[in-house]
């Protein structure tokens, strides 16, 4: 069973997260955009990447909204509604292990972005000791809400954090921002959350 606890989550501030995703692109402007078509059934969403961005490139967003999932999102972030998150955690920790750093978000980052932290590093601990035979427990002496692993398979320390606020909060000082948010509609927001 897992030591780590909602206490153990670190944060990021939208400012912190805003510096990162604005220093990456200043230091190359091109950016590559796929759109797949979204229907309000579809878990589909649009990503746009800078290329080849080492920044970016260790940098995983993973908004966990569900069908509050409106009114724009953080520009490269990956949708992944907390509704499926169950089934999709095993495959987010593989899929994102060469990351240095993972932000979880929902709409305030109060309830399900940090379950889904939880639930993350939690399902990463549990997938390193059973890959490396060995318990791993990092935190203790070293930051909150990082890993880091040693071993065979060479693992990357990595950050996982939670967004403060949320997207409401991302929203109110860079929704209008296209550099740093897709799709956003004033309309949605415009009286609240």
């Amino acid at each position: 069973m897992s030591t780590i606890t909602l206490g153990d989550l670190k944060h990021t501030t939208r400012e912190e997260l805003a510096k990162r995703l604005l220093s990456s692109s200043s230091s190359n402007p091109q950016t590559t955009s796929t759109s797949t078509s979204t229907t309000s059934s579809s878990t589909s969403q649009e990503n746009s990447t800078p290329t080849s961005n080492p920044d970016l490139e260790n940098l995983a967003i993973i908004d966990v909204r569900d069908s509050d999932h409106i009114g724009g999102h953080i520009l490269g972030s990956r949708w992944v509604p907390s509704s499926s998150l169950d089934a999709k955690i095993p495959e987010l920790v593989r899929e994102l292990q060469d990351k240095e750093t993972v932000v979880f978000h929902c709409a305030l980052s109060q309830q399900r972005g940090p379950s889904a932290a939880l639930r993350y590093l939690r399902e990463r601990e549990r997938l390193i000791n059973g890959s490396e035979g060995e318990a791993v427990r990092e935190g203790g002496d070293t930051d909150e809400g990082e890993k880091e692993v040693e071993g065979r398979k060479g693992r990357k320390k990595q950050e996982v954090v939670v967004l403060d606020g949320g997207f409401v909060k991302w929203q109110e000082v860079y929704g209008e921002d296209e550099r740093l948010t897709e799709g956003w509609r004033k309309d949605v927001w415009e009286f609240g959350y």
